[in-house]
């Protein structure tokens, strides 16, 4: 016979069923946010406190004079640091870095078009719409070409190489991948060289311009180095630097120019999508891959609509200058944390494991963009004015 349970015996279920004090809860949600804060801290520092001696040094006359401003300077500290120091600190430093370069790079990017206006993008002309599609499909077109046909990549590798180099850097590289179905070390091999060449460009094109200056060889004001760098240049971020480094008119033309080719993601990827989806691949990702199965997902980068309303509300006039002087100041600032944190992420030891082959390929479809870029940038200006 078993005992008469006592009603004692009910108090641990009861306990269960007690509710917790609202304010246990709140506490609960601020601890959550006090523990991300810590994560995020160590790398936000280390890039505001590199970015602040960058915007110092980038004050210095003989250093612009010699095209490295503050974003330069800043991506140049990044690097340094990135692969002496920052190794020995990733551990804590990598949430806030990574905060950095992704989401703080697209504010700053939305905060830059309260410095530009409708009526600046109507002044770029439709020469430079054309020259950015000129550029799009024929440094795609290259791509596959001479990636699938001459170097035999995997069509995949060649296709992420050619939309982060025609389009927009890594984010068209991240933007392509559920699209194409590729797989993670694919995708790491792309943005390793679109990075490691885009990051050339911004020491590349303003010694460029400093030459064709003393020696005029082409007919380059600000402006038109300014359509140069925005069709082809790979991320805006670095658009932004090789602008800044010229002169201020220079840098709003190229960043009009590299939104427009930025806007182009769309129709490329409706494309893209279409053309895979006519061919009916059978290949499918090796098990254990952790790809994620997105394909026909048209993904439109947030920061470009953005800047478009920044651009908008700008155009109206409404915004007193005082307002947009201390955005502009803010806003340069973001800039060199995300340069910072570009730098910090770019590993030697990561562009050197990429391979012979991928690098060979971002490394002609660059030479195309500053080449064949200058050409095609002369001859459409000449003919549409």
């Amino acid at each position: 016979m078993q005992p008469a349970s006592h009603p004692r015996d009910e108090l641990p279920a009861l306990a269960v069923a007690v509710p917790i004090p609202a304010n246990a809860s709140r506490r609960s949600v601020w601890h959550s946010l006090a523990g991300r804060l810590a994560d995020h801290l160590p790398g936000i520092t280390l890039a505001a406190a590199l970015a602040s001696l960058s915007l110092v040094l980038g004050e210095l006359d003989g250093l612009q004079a010699n095209g490295m401003g503050a974003l330069t300077l800043a991506i140049v500290f990044g690097m340094i640091v990135g692969n002496t120091l920052y190794p020995r600190i990733a551990a804590i430093a990598t949430d806030g870095v990574l905060l950095s370069k992704q989401r703080l790079l697209r504010l700053g990017i939305v905060l830059y078009g309260l410095r530009l206006s409708f009526q600046d993008i109507g002044q770029v002309g439709p020469a430079a719409l054309a020259i950015d599609a000129i550029m799009l499909c024929s440094t795609f077109a290259l791509a596959c070409f001479i990636g699938i046909r001459l170097l035999r990549l995997a069509p995949r590798t060649a296709i992420l190489i050619g939309a982060g180099s025609s389009i927009c850097g890594a984010a068209a590289v991240m933007a392509t991948e559920p699209v194409v179905r590729g797989r993670s070390e694919q995708v790491a091999v792309a943005i390793s060289t679109v990075v490691a060449f885009g990051t050339l460009a911004i020491f590349v094109y303003p010694a460029l311009y400093q030459l064709n200056a003393r020696h005029a060889l082409l007919p380059m004001s600000p402006a038109a180095f300014g359509i140069f760098a925005g069709s082809t240049i790979h991320e805006v971020a670095q658009v932004v630097a090789a602008g800044r480094s010229i002169a201020e008119d220079a840098a709003n033309t190229a960043v009009i120019v590299k939104m427009v080719r930025v806007m182009m993601l769309a129709p490329f990827l409706l494309a893209l999508s279409f053309y895979f989806s006519r061919r009916k691949q059978s290949e499918q990702p090796k098990s254990g891959d952790t790809v994620r199965r997105k394909q026909g997902r048209i993904v439109i980068p947030w920061f470009a609509l953005g800047f478009l309303a920044s651009v908008a509300l700008s155009s109206l006039g409404v915004l007193p200058a005082r307002a947009v002087q201390v955005a502009a100041n803010i806003d340069t600032f973001i800039l060199a944390m995300a340069m910072v944190a570009l730098g910090l992420t770019t590993q030697i030891s990561a562009v050197r494991n990429a391979g012979t082959k991928p690098l060979l390929l971002a490394g002609l479809l660059f030479a195309w963009l500053v080449a064949g870029g200058a050409a095609v940038n002369v001859a459409v200006t000449a003919w549409l004015g």
